[in-house]
């Protein structure tokens, strides 16, 4: 496929820009809501490739994070699961795994040395100018990622870069000239922004057991874990002036005053009890978990079963995380603090999510019905007041230019005119993805005379967008996509 696409590039480029003076955009592909399964099965395959819920989760995590910089940290979960947070980390995931379907059908690899020289280039590995092994290790670790993780993944992503640059092409004067023609489009327009505020509906008893039915699938307990917990409460002891002594000679250079001083062996003596009954507690919590394992626990030891979410976890969440890890087969976690004493967790079951019952998911369904009738009632208010409204006008603008529309957010404002410049609608309204709506009216239009609007590396960017878009739909009819999710 690849060979035929270089082989008829030339009227491949001829038809790709046409189609970009209609078409200039993109959009998000509907997915459903995540299915709990079984925390080591994946929750999609692409051809020979699987999709695991680990990786899923850290693509989210990723996602998230990315966000959360761009709304200056305070975008929240509600957020993510407004913009389909989810759904886009799939997407990701899927494309991904159908690229590494075709290079493993072209027998591309990466190498052991091209994976080690992009692993010694980069800046985060390095100290005083060169690739340091203990760095590099330490900020693995630091991560929780074992080196093997993160290779491994480094590899699959020079793997799909280097399947793509065979695809990869300069920008032509044709085109330059194509996008600058397309993107150099200014409109004046009179809009209106809507939203599920402007509606006041109330909850109604039998629309909300009809929408739970409809819907139900959608409303699942949390995944819960079952444990065992193992209890070291502090040793009670008095260590010997020799003990203190000779911890103080250890550790000196680490017990200093708030202010970075280094302590007297007096001043350091209330730490370094603590210290060491801390450590006496800890060595006696190892002998607990010597223990456990061997079912031989010694009577009168406090051992309490507990079932809970990650989200009301009784543990830390770097615990939690170590919790939430074991299985039948590894299932004792070694000691860990929490508090004042020592715990070792043995795991007993996982519990799979469950649909809840109507009365166990009214609140949820209460408000996501709500939301639905709003926005349904949004769409009707714009339909019947779109051709009359009266709103806000704007100066001459372009398609980049969401800022300057007063009353719209910078990604309103941006998601609306990407919409709106690909649409062939003189007047009408857009519905965002956040559910709110945009009644327009365009009262002019002219084309720009700014050579700079369409510079290469706009066009480069345009150019691969389309051009991925088009693999990726070629990819999806050779390799099977299967998505263990609910609601596809």
């Amino acid at each position: 496929m690849i060979t035929w696409m270089q082989r008829h590039r030339k009227y491949l480029v001829i038809t790709i820009w046409i189609s970009t003076i209609a078409f200039i955009g993109a959009g998000f592909m509907g997915w459903g809501q995540y299915n709990y399964g079984d925390k080591a099965g994946a929750v999609a395959k692409v051809g020979d490739v699987s999709i695991t819920a680990g990786e899923l989760q850290e693509a989210y995590g990723s996602l998230f994070q990315q966000y959360n910089q761009l709304f200056q940290g305070k975008f929240d979960e509600k957020q993510a699961k407004e913009f389909g947070l989810q759904r886009q980390a799939l997407r990701q995931l899927v494309n991904q795994s159908l690229i590494l379907n075709l290079a493993e059908s072209y027998g591309l690899i990466v190498s052991d040395d091209e994976l080690l020289h992009t692993i010694s280039s980069q800046p985060m590995f390095a100290k005083d100018g060169a690739f340091d092994k203990a760095v590099y290790e330490k900020l693995l670790s630091d991560n929780h990622m074992s080196k093997k993780q993160y290779e491994e993944s480094l590899r699959r992503e020079l793997l799909i870069q280097k399947t793509l640059s065979l695809l990869a092409s300069g920008s032509r004067p044709l085109e330059m000239k194509t996008v600058a023609s397309a993107l150099g489009v200014a409109d004046k327009i009179s809009y209106k922004l809507l939203t599920p505020d402007m509606v006041s509906l109330s909850a109604d008893e039998a629309g909300m057991k009809n929408y739970w039915e409809k819907h139900k699938k959608e409303f699942k307990t949390e995944p819960s874990y079952t444990v065992s917990i193992a209890y070291q409460p502090p040793v009670t002891f008095t260590p010997s002036e020799k003990e203190i002594s000779d911890y103080y000679a250890s550790n000196r250079h680490l017990l200093k005053s708030p202010e970075g001083k280094l302590l007297e062996l007096n001043d350091a003596r209330p730490s370094i009890i603590t210290a060491l009954k801390d450590a006496a507690t800890a060595k006696e919590a190892l002998h607990l978990y010597i223990d456990f394992k061997k079912d031989a626990l010694k009577p009168g030891t406090r051992v309490a079963k507990q079932t809970f979410a990650v989200s009301a976890s009784p543990f830390t969440p770097d615990v939690t995380k170590e919790v939430t890890a074991l299985t039948p087969e590894k299932p004792f976690l070694k000691p860990r603090k929490e508090g004042n004493e020592y715990v070792v967790v043995k795991f007993d079951s996982l519990n799979p999510s469950a649909v809840k019952t109507y009365e166990e998911a009214k609140q949820e369904v209460s408000t996501m019905y709500l939301a639905e009738a709003k926005k349904a009632k949004l769409q009707e208010l714009a339909q019947n007041s779109y051709k009359t409204f009266q709103g806000s006008v704007s100066d001459f603008i372009t398609r980049t230019q969401g800022s300057k529309l007063a009353g719209l957010s910078a990604q309103e404002g941006s998601e609306f005119l990407t919409k709106l410049f690909t649409s062939k609608q003189k007047q009408g309204f857009i519905t965002l993805e956040s559910g709110n709506v945009i009644m327009y009216n365009v009262l002019e239009q002219k084309l720009l005379q700014d050579a700079t609007v369409a510079d290469e590396t706009t066009v480069a960017k345009l150019k691969g967008g389309l051009l991925d878009g088009g693999l990726i739909k070629a990819l999806e009819s050779k390799y099977p996509v299967e998505i263990y999710v609910e609601g596809i």
